[in-house]
């Protein structure tokens, strides 16, 4: 327990919903759209400075979201499948309400980038300068997402008496955390990592002027990174292999292969190339 008293921590929210006459209004909900929106936004005013078309990243935006958002949270029911189809399980109507939480990111990414290749392809643009432009925003758009889980009350770390521990209600504590009253604040450390991330990548975009993917891979290895230590935190029910969490192993994996991609094109295709008017050509020159 917080020998320093309730005082000395952040408090959860009391609630996480409230009703527009019959409609409910989630948090959750509310801040993954704010973070879609800021990263179309956002995104968009990179492509159109790299050279591109305005209008073509929320063109593309219309394929990425929706298969974003069916990606993660397949890869959320599927790497804990015991929530739902377990067990006493939760069923497969819960499967399917993402407004009570639960999107992986991997899943997001990785369906989502499949998404934004059928809507380049619609649109008669190269991926790699998409993504590229895309990358900070898709980082501010997690670190906005990660408040719902605040609200939500969940995904949270293991006891602590630091003076920014996180106040969790006792019916959202795991099994044998009842007499804990602080946990890490988990969902702010991720935050915090991903605005740092944002940072780096535009510093590190204008200095380098990077292309053909590399400002992408930049973004998955050091989320990658941030995800390790911060999954370590958590104590939610997870599967394991080998004693550690899946995602820390997804996010070792996934990581070095985007390691390995940026040194691979930094070394094959260095510099940025340049986006070829659509209007005159549906192809990018280097």
């Amino acid at each position: 327990m917080n020998p320093a008293g309730l005082l000395a921590s952040i408090p959860s929210p009391a609630q996480g919903s409230w009703s527009l006459g019959p409609i409910p209004i989630r948090a959750y909900a509310l801040f993954i759209v704010a973070g879609i929106v800021v990263a179309v936004w956002w995104g968009g005013r990179r492509y159109v400075a790299r050279g591109g078309r305005p209008g073509t990243i929320a063109d593309i935006a219309l394929w990425a979201v929706p298969f974003g958002i069916v990606g993660g949270r397949l890869y959320h029911v599927l790497s804990d499948w015991q929530l739902y189809f377990g067990p006493d399980g939760r069923g497969f109507v819960a499967a399917l309400r993402v407004w009570d939480g639960g999107l992986g990111i991997w899943g997001a990414v990785a369906v989502g980038a499949l998404g934004a290749w059928i809507g380049a392809r619609r649109a008669g643009v190269a991926l790699p300068p998409v993504a590229d432009a895309i990358a900070p925003a898709i980082a501010l758009a997690q670190a906005i997402g990660r408040w719902g889980n605040y609200f939500n009350q969940e995904l949270f770390g293991s006891p602590t008496t630091l003076p920014w521990g996180l106040e969790i209600d006792v019916a959202n504590r795991p099994t044998g955390y009842a007499e804990f009253d602080t946990f890490q604040p988990t969902f702010l450390y991720e935050s915090l990592w991903l605005i740092g991330v944002v940072v780096v990548l535009v510093w590190a975009d204008r200095r380098y002027q990077m292309g053909h993917g590399r400002v992408f891979a930049l973004y998955v290895a050091l989320y990658c990174l941030g995800r390790l230590w911060i999954e370590a935190l958590r104590i939610d029910a997870a599967n394991t292999i080998l004693g550690l969490r899946l995602n820390i192993w997804t996010a070792g994996i996934v990581g070095l292969g985007a390691l390995a991609y940026f040194l691979w094109s930094l070394r094959t295709k260095p510099g940025r190339e340049e986006i070829v008017s659509e209007q005159d050509s549906d192809t990018v020159t280097t």
